[in-house]
């Protein structure tokens, strides 16, 4: 697929997409004419880093984990600095925390939709 059809399939800017290929988290080839060409793979990928990104972590970071969404088997973490580890598990805390928040913000809602449902709104 082009580009374009990679922006539109993931809401993702062409400009951003040229941005993580020169950051080493995406992989095109290019056509005869030159146009840059993405597997369907790039689809699920663009997404992960989207949701990486927004969890806060820099693309440095998410260029080195993105191989344990991909295939658990095969990564290769020869060259985690104690930095990059430490940013990691602070990152995973985060996570944790922000989806703790998440989780008990859908409780409240279900049961106020719910309640609201039923008739039983105050």
């Amino acid at each position: 697929m082009r580009i374009g059809e990679l922006s539109e399939r993931t809401c993702t800017s062409r400009r951003l997409l040229r941005y993580y290929e020169e950051q080493g988290l995406i992989v095109s080839r290019r056509e005869s004419n030159g146009w840059r060409c993405y597997n369907e793979r790039n689809v699920d990928r663009v997404r992960q880093i989207r949701g990486l990104l927004d969890a806060g972590l820099p693309t440095r970071i998410i260029r080195q984990i993105l191989p344990c969404l991909e295939e658990p088997g095969a990564i290769h973490v020869s060259d985690a600095s104690p930095e990059i580890i430490a940013a990691l598990e602070r990152e995973r805390d985060r996570m944790t925390k922000r989806i703790r928040f998440l989780v008990r913000n859908r409780d409240a809602v279900a049961a106020y939709l719910d309640m609201v449902r039923d008739g039983h709104a105050a």
